[in-house]
């Protein structure tokens, strides 16, 4: 019996050393096409929920090992470790790769060699130079491959924290906005760090070599940060002083990946089609909810995690002890909102605007996003941004003490 690789070629795949790739029992051929697909040699394959769509190319600068992912057309996957992720139309990654679960790439982002992506969800346009770790990110802006969100090489994001917890998902742009794919782009200078959690306003500009540890809301702002002034002090483990900030910017990082998920399935669902298969829809979906899953997961145990025996009844105490006796009712308010669709009015009017996109232009996107009037795309900012508001003024009354503010915040 003809190997996979071999059956794969019947199909019309171009692999230029079949024998050099390697193809899992458990992949299932039917979702790997053969119209214009290039392995190269090195590439192997695995996972019975691996999909390939024409005209992508894998393995052309290294080996290249695919477990679980979703891959649309014309997707470029140069060299490296992909699994658990999505990559939509004309998604380019270098040589180098390391791109784990929860990642969603939009089209035509692109990405540089050696690179570290996990939970990280990059909005059409977005481009990332060398040698970064960009983990626990969302980021959007922009609006074509000229004119794009970026992250300079040697960046990273701190996602890791003293206390041992992945609190630290960062917003870079919003949902409501960056879908329309009409915001001034975000740019992150090389040589640079952000300190998650963070968010950051379209049009923000961070100068090479700056490490950002605070929120920037205001749009248009050049941020340059000098290095850490010199201490050496006493460090007390477990104090919890900027508590607010991380809860306040981990509610309003779920309540737009809860947001995005109802972008997807009432408007990205209308896009199913020959190139945005119904397969690489599901996988979109799963994986986008794998990613808010990650997120709350990640929360909760750092409200769990927090002290609340043995220490001092101060009013920092006793917030922190809100926090952790009131984080059951947050989890439920996650799930209550899971399935809620925000205002059916705002959301019909886009939805009819979208409808006669896809009329006068095809399904393409990109396309018929871009091309809607002001009005209509409005509306469906309003329709997004409402559900990010009332569930972050919902999940925000369960801690009435937070409302006072901190100190150091």
């Amino acid at each position: 019996m003809a190997s996979k690789a071999h059956q794969l070629m019947e199909k019309g795949a171009k692999i230029h050393n079949p024998d050099s790739v390697d193809i899992g029992e458990e992949v299932d051929l039917k979702r790997i096409s053969g119209e214009g697909v290039i392995l190269y040699p090195g590439c192997r394959i695995y996972g019975d929920k691996t999909l390939i769509l024409p005209g992508a190319k894998l393995g052309y600068e290294g080996p290249v090992t695919v477990e679980n992912c979703y891959i649309g057309p014309r997707v470029e996957l140069k060299g490296g470790f992909f699994r658990k992720a999505v990559f939509l139309d004309d998604v380019v990654i270098g040589l180098g790769a390391h791109v784990r679960e929860g990642t969603i790439l939009e089209e035509h982002a692109s990405v540089a060699h050696t690179v570290a992506l996990k939970q990280t969800i990059l909005f059409p346009f977005v481009t990332l130079g060398s040698l970064i770790n960009f983990c626990d990110c969302l980021m959007a802006g922009g609006t074509s491959r000229k004119n794009h969100s970026e992250v300079g090489s040697s960046y990273i994001h701190f996602n890791f924290t003293p206390n041992q917890d992945k609190a630290t998902a960062s917003l870079l742009g919003d949902v409501p906005r960056g879908v329309m794919l009409n915001q001034t782009p975000i740019f992150l200078g090389g040589q640079g760090g952000l300190v998650g959690p963070c968010r950051l306003e379209y049009g923000t500009v961070l100068a090479a070599g700056s490490i950002c540890r605070k929120d920037e809301l205001r749009p248009d702002r050049l941020i340059q940060e000098g290095g850490a002034r010199s201490a050496n002090v006493p460090f007390t483990r477990g104090l919890h002083l900027t508590l607010k900030r991380i809860l306040v910017n981990n509610i309003h990082y779920i309540a737009n990946l809860m947001a995005l998920r109802q972008w997807y399935v009432h408007v990205r669902s209308e896009f199913v089609g020959q190139d945005f298969t119904q397969e690489l829809f599901e996988g979109l979906q799963e994986t986008l909810q794998m990613a808010i899953q990650e997120r709350i997961a990640r929360l909760l145990a750092y409200c769990r995690s927090l002290p609340v025996s043995g220490v001092p009844q101060t009013v920092q105490a006793n917030r922190v002890c809100e926090t952790y006796n009131n984080c059951a009712q947050l989890e439920r308010l996650f799930l209550m909102h899971k399935t809620w669709q925000g205002n059916d009015g705002f959301r019909e009017n886009f939805l009819e605007a979208v409808h006669q996109g896809i009329q006068k232009r095809g399904k393409n996107y990109i396309s018929v996003i871009q091309g809607i009037s002001e009005k209509p795309r409005e509306s469906g900012t309003a329709w997004l941004q409402g559900m990010i508001d009332l569930i972050v003024k919902e999940a925000l009354e369960i801690f009435p003490l937070l409302a006072t503010g901190m100190t150091g915040e």
